[in-house]
């Protein structure tokens, strides 16, 4: 059945159940059987955080695997992607969440990330996508920067202690330590979330409690964020203050745009260039993505929708699969949907959609791509 059309794969991780790359590979498993013959390209997607490095290795780029310290400083195993003069560094996979016995919303410290910056500087890296998202931290990146040979200093010319109650005691930052290779070194920050560094839409407000924080250690933490802001003005000239993103991972985009040359983005849209999509989708005869939830986040730039709205400028059709699907039909066709079916439809019972997701996706996926490819293209 029409040999040689090609179908584009490109989900994000249905949370819980699969990541994106299982997500990918259960629905190419359903396009092949529906359409066999198929062309399947698979690009995992990612909205910056977990997930972004795994996007990278699908589309070709090389694992290397370095020992950093995590957010509570226990040495953890943390992968990084590199091709060419391209790194592709994953916060979470230094000081995420999941990488915490216990929370420590004080003290968890991003110093990991910074090693992994330095491993994609040692492995030739000219360019870096830091993917942030999942972080166990609350720091502005202090440790990160601390790693990268930066002065936090405190009254006594002491470096401040880990974590973001230890910027409290900033008093002076000092850049001139700082590895030399960071000065050609270009940094496009990936995140999902625009909160500014600090008040009540900020990191430590937030995302704080998420993390552990008691109200009054969000105080404490916000103080803290505040207080580094002030150093960074005053010592750096540069103003972190109000910028909208700069709150992303407990602050983490603050502190890089602090002290390197850096961009703040989309993540969903980094990781589309990262992928190569626009290159896959010329061409297609159908693209496919989709996650747990299609609802009116997702189309807040979460990667459904970018990935939806390249389809739409390539005149592809886009499809989206999802465990619960929580928009309208008019809301999904502006968006640039021109289906989206939920995992019920095959499985109505949500217990096994959940614990069998990868098989319900893969039937699902045969079942709606196969009538839509057979009858030819529309919108």
């Amino acid at each position: 059945m029409l040999p040689g059309v090609r179908i584009v794969v490109a989900p994000d991780s249905l949370k819980g159940s699969l990541t994106a790359a299982e997500a990918a590979d259960a629905v190419a498993r359903g396009v092949r059987r529906a359409v066999p013959g198929a062309e399947v390209l698979t690009r995992p997607m990612a909205d910056g955080g977990e997930g972004t490095v795994a996007a990278a290795l699908r589309a070709g780029y090389r694992p290397r695997t370095v020992r950093v310290s995590g957010p509570d400083g226990r040495a953890v195993d943390a992968v990084l992607a590199v091709d060419g003069d391209t790194a592709v560094v994953e916060l979470a996979a230094a000081a995420g969440i999941g990488l915490l016995q216990t929370p420590a919303p004080l003290t968890a410290t991003t110093r990991g990330v910074g090693e992994l910056l330095l491993a994609a500087l040692d492995a030739g890296a000219r360019r870096v996508v830091l993917g942030l998202g999942g972080s166990a931290t609350t720091d502005a990146g202090a440790g990160l920067l601390q790693a990268l040979g930066v002065r936090l200093l405190d009254a006594a010319g002491r470096d401040v202690p880990p974590g973001g109650a230890g910027l409290a005691l900033l008093e002076r930052i000092d850049v001139g330590a700082r590895d030399r290779r960071l000065h050609g070194l270009a940094v496009r920050v990936a995140t999902d979330v625009d909160n500014p560094l600090t008040g009540p839409a900020g990191a430590a407000a937030v995302y704080g409690p998420q993390k552990g924080a008691t109200p009054e250690q969000v105080a404490e933490l916000d103080a803290a964020l505040a207080r580094f802001a002030a150093v960074v003005r005053r010592d750096l000239g540069i103003d972190l203050e109000g910028r909208p993103a700069m709150g992303a991972a407990g602050g983490t985009a603050a502190g890089v745009a602090a002290v390197l040359t850096c961009s703040v983005g989309s993540g969903a849209e980094l990781v589309a260039d990262l992928v190569g999509l626009d290159a896959a989708l010329a061409g297609a005869a159908l693209v496919v993505t989709g996650e747990g939830s299609l609802d009116a986040q997702t189309l807040r730039g979460k990667a459904p929708a970018v990935v939806a709205a390249r389809a739409r400028a390539a005149r592809v059709p886009c499809v989206g699969l999802a465990g619960r699907v929580a928009l309208t039909p008019g809301e999904l066709a502006a968006a640039g949907f021109a289906a989206a079916p939920a995992l019920t439809e095959v499985e109505p019972d949500v217990g096994r959609c959940l614990t069998d997701a990868a098989a319900v996706l893969e039937e699902l996926a045969a079942r709606t791509v196969g009538p839509r490819v057979a009858a030819g293209p529309r919108g």
